[in-house]
């Protein structure tokens, strides 16, 4: 198993390796943290900051009490309680916006690998630690103009749209057909429209290569009997 080769006492739970260790937890989680904060989501810097020390904290908690006290303990069953717990704090950054699209997922998945990044350092796994925390900054900072490179050229497409009366949606449809896009298909949406006494309709459709979506999404908003439309 390939592991950082260090003298013990970064191992043991001397005053070297407790400070190392919740030095990284601050740098990792720290990094993560400014990266979600320059996308101006809620759990920013200090957010990504207090879950990885906190997880560090709770590993070197746990490794202290399986050294010092006498007994059968498992090194795992703090980790596991941190990993559950953070699930509950992610919950608090997703969002369900106004039409319907839901923000926050990979800040919630980002404050989890900050717990697992904390874990890691916590109980001394540092190369693990220093791995995950770049490709989790790569996948934060980079990836996403990767998938919009990808999303950019998928023509399959899901739309959100509010209009006037039911009987706009017939209207609607044969203006997206008069602009090439097959609609594959279409229904109502349950929950509560942005707009009251609106009809709110899910569209999963295919649109034309090179079709440009913005510039469709804005025809489609000028139209009279449309009150909202939206990507999703």
């Amino acid at each position: 198993m390939f592991s950082i080769n260090l003298p013990d006492y970064f191992y043991d739970l001397s005053p070297v390796s407790i400070t190392l260790r919740l030095v990284l937890a601050v740098i990792f989680g720290g990094i993560i943290g400014l990266q979600r904060e320059s996308r101006g989501q809620f759990a920013g810097f200090r957010t990504h900051i207090l879950v990885c020390v906190g997880a560090a904290l709770a590993m070197l908690t746990n490794q202290y009490i399986c050294e010092f006290f006498t007994g059968t303990h498992d090194p795992a069953r703090l980790g596991a309680q941190v990993i559950t717990g953070v699930g509950f704090l992610g919950v608090g950054t997703i969002l369900i916006t106004g039409g319907h699209k839901i923000k926050g997922l990979t800040t919630a998945a980002g404050l989890w690998a900050s717990a697992c990044l904390g874990l890691a350092v916590g109980i001394g796994f540092y190369f693990g630690a220093l791995i995950a925390a770049v490709i989790i900054f790569i996948s934060l900072a980079l990836m996403p103009k990767l998938e919009a490179a990808v999303m950019a050229r998928s023509r399959r497409t899901e739309f959100y749209a509010e209009l006037d009366s039911i009987p706009s949606m017939k209207a609607l449809s044969s203006f997206m057909e008069s602009k090439g896009i097959r609609i594959l298909e279409r229904s109502t949406s349950s929950a509560p429209p942005v707009f009251s006494d609106s009809v709110a309709l899910l569209i999963t459709a295919i649109c034309p290569s090179g079709e440009d979506r913005i510039k469709l999404i804005e025809q489609m908003n000028e139209l009279e009997y449309v009150r909202l439309v939206e990507e999703i």
